[in-house]
């Protein structure tokens, strides 16, 4: 739970983006994206793959141009 306390020269805005803030770097934003609409476990698991073959082709390309310099 994200608790933001507001300080006597808070602004209403301020206290806001604050809230904002914790919300994003908590990753509370995308986890409810996620789970807005149900996936079946073969759908997460393909996602899963996918994300990983993603993750494992960009070590490659930033390995290639590290070693051909």
């Amino acid at each position: 739970m994200i608790f933001v306390k507001a300080g006597p020269g808070d602004t209403s805005d301020s206290v806001i983006r604050k809230f904002t803030k914790k919300v994003i770097n908590e990753g509370l934003l995308l986890e409810f994206k996620k789970k807005e609409f149900y996936q079946k476990p073969a759908e997460v698991r393909k996602e899963q793959k996918k994300e990983i073959e993603r993750r494992q082709k960009a070590r490659r390309r930033a390995r290639a141009r590290t070693t051909k310099i």
